[in-house]
């Protein structure tokens, strides 16, 4: 799983891993928060709170946490495929629910570059001031605490470099669990 604070590139990141790396499936998350200006509409499945709730009660998440007032949950990932790895893309809440329920889960804490860089890209994303600063405050303590569950940290300086740097983590963590995909990875 990819985990991080909100401007990393968590995003943008597992959208180059899918591209570049075979078998590799993206859950979508479940979010009650409002769709931003620009935002690609499979970004997230936008559901009100009603429904959010009805699918939680359910059991029909894997983890789900609220942050800065909104819900954002995984789904058990059912429609994977066989013989696909599963990419998250998750909060720091997140990834510690999964840590604890998975221990050999792999997990891959993704940083901005510098303080500024995450500020920027809070930005240029439309979030409004307040979630930017509320944000900003909010990513020290996420990646502390991501620190103490993550297998790898990797800085996330230019996406394709962060891309083939996670995608190098993930064939390892393949050929250690004696896995080889049927088409090489290609370069992103």
């Amino acid at each position: 799983m990819l985990c991080g604070p909100g401007g990393a590139g968590k995003g943008t990141v597992a959208a180059r891993l899918v591209a570049a790396v075979p078998k590799l499936w993206l859950s979508r998350s479940w979010t009650t928060r409002a769709r931003r200006s620009g935002e690609p509409a499979d970004a997230y499945i936008f559901v009100d709170r009603a429904a959010f709730d009805g699918h939680a009660q359910s059991g029909g998440f894997l983890e789900w946490a609220e942050f800065l007032g909104n819900l954002y949950g995984t789904p058990w990932p059912v429609d994977a495929g066989e013989g696909m790895d599963v990419l998250l893309e998750i909060d720091v809440q997140g990834a510690e629910q999964v840590r604890s329920r998975d221990s050999q889960a792999l997990v891959i804490l993704l940083l901005p570059p510098t303080a500024g860089e995450q500020e920027a890209r809070l930005r240029s994303r439309g979030d409004s001031e307040e979630h930017v600063m509320k944000r900003l405050q909010a990513a020290e303590i996420e990646a502390s605490r991501a620190r103490l569950i993550a297998d790898y940290e990797v800085v996330n300086d230019t996406v394709e470099r962060a891309a083939t740097e996670i995608a190098g983590i993930i064939e390892s963590r393949r050929n250690e669990r004696g896995y080889v995909p049927d088409v090489p990875v290609k370069e992103s």
